[in-house]
This record gives C-alpha cells, sequence and structure tokens, in this order.
C-alpha cells in the first residue's frame, strides 16, 4: 500500500529553491526523473512542472528512509522533506543545481511502470507513441513550458482587454448551422427530430448581435471547430482570442490589437516590439512574395519576367501570358554550390505538389552555365531575363509559368522551403505585419460561384461597393490579418452594418433572397434594429502560442490534439456508441455502398 501526505505539506516546487533558503526544512513532491545508487550514497531527481531538484541520501540517513530511497523507481510519484544544503558538486545546467534536499522523511505516494519512452526533453521517440500516452509526453519539462507560455498569452489577453474597456462574453456553443465556410460539426438533437446543432466555427455572428446589444467591446477566449482536412498547423477543434468593436474603423481595430501584440511579446518573451506594425497590402504581398502571409525576415522576392518574355516563342511561357497568367522567378543568390542538378530537381517535384507543371532553371558557376530553357530563347531575351533579375556567378534562378493562382502558390511555397534549406532564416527575429486590402470574393471552381474570402459579413471597401454586381472579382475587402514569422496569428474585418447592403452581399455570393433570410434572417431582422457601425478581429490562440513557444508543430501546443485524421491516440475518439444512443437521436447508421 502506498503512503499518505500525512503530516507534511509541500512548501516549495521542485525549480523554485535558491541558496538563500539553505539551512530550512523543505518539503517537495514529484515524479522520479532519475536515480543514483553510488551504494552508500543515493541521489534522486525529484521533478515537478517548475524543474528539478535533487534529493540526497547517505550513511547518516535513518536506515528505513534510506532503504526507501533504494527501492525507489523512475516515475514514481515520491514527497521528500529534509533541510536544503548547499551542493558538493555543483550542476550549472539546472537553476536548483546550487542546492540539494538532505531527506529525512520520504513517501512513495504512488508507483509506476516502467514507462514507453524516457520522460527527458531529448527523447526522440514518434509523435504517434507520445500522442498515445499523452499525460506522459506532458510531464517533459519542455511540453510544460508550452502550457505555461498558453496560459501567460491568456492571461495578458485578459487583463490587456479588460483594461481596454472589453467585456468578457460567453456565446454559445450550441447553434444554427450555416453555409460559408469549412463543414460544420453537426450534433443531433434529441428533443427535435431530425434537426441537428452545429459547433460554432467562430463566434461571429453572435458577436456582430452584442454589438447590436450596446454591449460596445466585447472578449472571449472562444472553442471553434472546423470539420476539413488537417494540416499540420490546424486542427479540427481549436482556440480563438475573439474580439468585437463598436464605433470603429480599421485603424481603430489595427491600433488597440497592436497594443495587445506589444504587451505579450514583453510580458511573455521580453521583446519589444516597434509600433506601428508594416502594413502590406494584398496585392503587393502576392506580386513580391507569392503569399498573403509572407516571411519578409529574408528577401528573394518574386521577379515578375511576364513584360520581358511576351513575345516570346517558347511555348511554355508563351502559353501561360496567351492563357492570362504570368511568367515570375526566385534568384537564390550565391546558392549554385547548393543546389545541385540533383536537388533542383527536387525542387521541381515540390513545386508540382502547388500543381505547377514544372521548374524551368538557370545555375551559374565559376565553371559552368546550365540552363532547362534558355536554348529556346532568343539571345536578346535571354539577356533581357538575366539583367531583370541581376543573374551573377554562384546564383540559381528558378521559373514558374502558369495562372496567377499557381504561380503564387508554387514560388511562394519554393521561397519559404528554400530559406529553410538554405539556413536564411534569423529565428531569433520576430517580424510582424499586417496584410490589409485583400479580394472580397474568390471564384470556386467547385461550386461555380464566388465565394467570401474571409466571411459574407466582411464590409467591401466603400469606393468598390459600386462594382458587387458587375465586377466581384474586383471588389476589395477591409479586412486585415496579422502575420507573424510567415504565420497568419489572427485576422478579421469591419463588418457589413447596413441591412441592404448586407442583401446585395448575399445576392453576389449566390443566395436568393428567400435563402439568405432562411439562414441569415436573425441577423437580418436584427439589422432593423438600428446597428452600430462594427469590426473585430480573432487571435489564433494556438498558433500564437506555437509562434512564441518557437515549436513549429502546433500540436506541441494543445494538450490533447488530434492527429492527421481529426482522432485522439490517447482516449481512441471518435469511438462507436450504443444502439440505443443512436435510437435516442432518431440516427440509424448505413453501411458505405
Amino acid at each position: 500500500m502506498a503512503d499518505t501526505m500525512k503530516g507534511l505539506k509541500r512548501t516549495h516546487y521542485a525549480g523554485d529553491f535558491t541558496t538563500g533558503e539553505i539551512g530550512k526544512t523543505v518539503t517537495a513532491a514529484g515524479w522520479v526523473q532519475k536515480i543514483r545508487d553510488l551504494g552508500n550514497l543515493i541521489f534522486i531527481d525529484l521533478r515537478d512542472r517548475s524543474g528539478v531538484v535533487q534529493l540526497a541520501f547517505d550513511d547518516s540517513t535513518d536506515r528505513a528512509v534510506f532503504e526507501k530511497a533504494a527501492s525507489v523507481r523512475g516515475e514514481y510519484v515520491v514527497m521528500a522533506q529534509g533541510v536544503l544544503r548547499r551542493r558538493e558538486s555543483v550542476n550549472k545546467d539546472i537553476p536548483t543545481g546550487e542546492v540539494e534536499i538532505y531527506v529525512s522523511d520520504l513517501r512513495i505516494l504512488a508507483k509506476s511502470l516502467t514507462p514507453p519512452f524516457e520522460i527527458t526533453d531529448q527523447t526522440n521517440v514518434k509523435e504517434e507513441l507520445r500522442l498515445k500516452y499523452r499525460y506522459l509526453d506532458l510531464r517533459r519539462s519542455q511540453m510544460q513550458r508550452y502550457l505555461q507560455t498558453r496560459h501567460k498569452i491568456a492571461k495578458v489577453a485578459r487583463d490587456y482587454y479588460a483594461e481596454n474597456g472589453f467585456l468578457e462574453i460567453e456565446t454559445p456553443t450550441l447553434v444554427k448551422s450555416t453555409p460559408e465556410g469549412a463543414r460544420d460539426y453537426l450534433v443531433p438533437s434529441r428533443v427535435h427530430e431530425g434537426k441537428f446543432y452545429a459547433l460554432p466555427q467562430s463566434p461571429q455572428t453572435y458577436k456582430q448581435l452584442l454589438m447590436l446589444s450596446g454591449v460596445d467591446r466585447y472578449m472571449q477566449i472562444a472553442r471553434c471547430y472546423r470539420d476539413e482536412d488537417l494540416r499540420a498547423d490546424r486542427q479540427p477543434e481549436f482556440t480563438q482570442i475573439d474580439l468585437e468593436m463598436s464605433f470603429v474603423d480599421q485603424d481603430d481595430v489595427i491600433a488597440v490589437n497592436e497594443g495587445f501584440l506589444k504587451r505579450l511579446f514583453k510580458e511573455v518573451l521580453d521583446v519589444d516590439i516597434a509600433l506601428p506594425l508594416r502594413r502590406l497590402p494584398y496585392e503587393e504581398a502576392m506580386n513580391r512574395f507569392g503569399s498573403d502571409k509572407p516571411d519578409t525576415r529574408f528577401g528573394m522576392e518574386l521577379i515578375d519576367l511576364s513584360e520581358v518574355l511576351k513575345g516570346t516563342s517558347f511555348k511554355v511561357f508563351a502559353g501561360a501570358l496567351e492563357a492570362g497568367g504570368s511568367v515570375r522567378s526566385l534568384v537564390a543568390k550565391g546558392a549554385a554550390d547548393k543546389l545541385s542538378r540533383k536537388e533542383i530537381d527536387k525542387l521541381t517535384d515540390f513545386v508540382k505538389g502547388y500543381q505547377a507543371k514544372g521548374l524551368a532553371f538557370t545555375r551559374v558557376t565559376a565553371d559552368a552555365h546550365s540552363s532547362s530553357f534558355e536554348k529556346f530563347l532568343t539571345p536578346e531575351e535571354v539577356e533581357a531575363v538575366h539583367r531583370t533579375v541581376g543573374l551573377e556567378t554562384g546564383d540559381v534562378l528558378l521559373i514558374v509559368a502558369d495562372k496567377n493562382p499557381v504561380v503564387f502558390a508554387a514560388l511562394g511555397a519554393l521561397r519559404k522551403h528554400l530559406a529553410e534549406k538554405l539556413e536564411l532564416l534569423d529565428k531569433t527575429k520576430f517580424d510582424l505585419l499586417w496584410v490589409t486590402d485583400f479580394p472580397l470574393f474568390e471564384y470556386s471552381e467547385e461550386e461555380q460561384r464566388y465565394v467570401s474570402v474571409h466571411h459574407p459579413f466582411t464590409h467591401p471597401a466603400e469606393e468598390d461597393i459600386p462594382l458587387l454586381e458587375t465586377h466581384p472579382e474586383q471588389v476589395r475587402s477591409i479586412a486585415y490579418d496579422i502575420v507573424i514569422n510567415g504565420y497568419e496569428a489572427g485576422g478579421g474585418s469591419i463588418r457589413i452594418h447596413d441591412q441592404e447592403l448586407q442583401q446585395r452581399m448575399f445576392r453576389a455570393l449566390g443566395f436568393t433572397d428567400e435563402q439568405a433570410q432562411d439562414k441569415f434572417g436573425f441577423l437580418m431582422g436584427a439589422f432593423q434594429y438600428g446597428a452600430p457601425p462594427h469590426g473585430g478581429l480573432a487571435f489564433g490562440m494556438d498558433r500564437l502560442t506555437m509562434i512564441l513557444s518557437g515549436t513549429e508543430n502546433i500540436k506541441d501546443v494543445i494538450a490533447f490534439p488530434k492527429v492527421q485524421n481529426a482522432s485522439e491516440l490517447m482516449t481512441e475518439c471518435p469511438a462507436g456508441v450504443e444502439e440505443q444512443a443512436l435510437k435516442d437521436l432518431h440516427i440509424a447508421i448505413r453501411e458505405k455502398e
């Protein structure tokens, strides 16, 4: 039977001991990290969320206590009381490395099986195994630091926005399913046969209704859900720092949230962020970086060769231009030694993953000049290309020719890939900027209609409103994304608050008035009772934590994440349910045909 804590109370976390407390009787509790049994000396590293402290036992230790220490194994849960003393051998790798507890009372509170992997920051086991035993994985100090960073972000958010007049208000998590956006997670109703709730993709309509309610400034750390194909930095359920403000324009929303970011970086990382942040219009971001979330910690900007090659007879380039596309390039300066022909072939396969048909190249070394396309151009065209891109010995020129969406996607991704490969990134630096003036619509080939780039409540740019019915592809939005080191960390917009304009927006999206009323009648009805101008923003809490923690895996900063197929390995969720539960919900499972 395990020992109890009776008579003992923890006085310190393991990582909090200092030399100023030497000579005091102290008590610590936690898990056994490591044991060193030297016969007449035993040392145990005791770990909790704060760090590690050494427990010491020797010939002078009470025999029963010494023998109990000798029986301890890794991951046992123990509590130890004793006198804090100076260590004979200092461990400079840990904050408590100058002190140790000379133990007089040791309690084994729980025993442990041998864990399936070593619980250290240096563990090199597969992610699947870590997630299967996530409760063990979370014991690692690195994972504890991620959770602590997440806590700090939440605290800073609550403190800052409260100080700036925001009210924290909860919105429902069983809501009406609405179109536009990702696929909903549906929840069947037991009481209302054949009807469903949806889990919210965001609190969007509710926070707009709060503005109509006179709340003026709303904030919530909100859980959101999207049933979509997962990517490395996305989860089916996620958390937003969600905000909305009344009687504001874009500058107002940006200003208050820049203040939050400045405070956040200072309090969490002790990094000073200079304000105001840069603003980059969407069109410029795409033309320069091939991305609406550009990483501007390095150069290697896209160069448009369309004008230079507009009269070319080379079919690959000419065909792209005739189809309304473009020919654009990147130059990897001084990278010829690192980018061999074999490596360029790998880059070709990489861009094909973004639907590019291929990757044209020119590689210039001191000894050779090789190209996949120059023999198809005139000498004048070759010279013009070299001059335009500033090609020099040691450089590699990479070109994609296709429809603009493909060109931007391929070269934007290639740019980031090369930055990692060529070690161009200063990972100690934080680069923050706003991307603004997004298109309001994008055309969906799948649905054969225009869809919202953000959501159907985004306000169009005032000067573009007349184009809604005639040239929707030209309409810009009053929308803005905050980008940090090439990640979209948040985004928002000024919302439509005029009923007539909102109806025009729905029509531009292909909704009949009846469809709009059916899906959003509650919001349209509310607009009739006086809607203030309003706008807001939502930060991705998970992604923000990932960035500030210095990891590139979003699963690291979520206590119990899902994997690529939206399942949780630890609890084996989702799982089947009893037949009676399905009957109560009026659901029958049909075999897939």
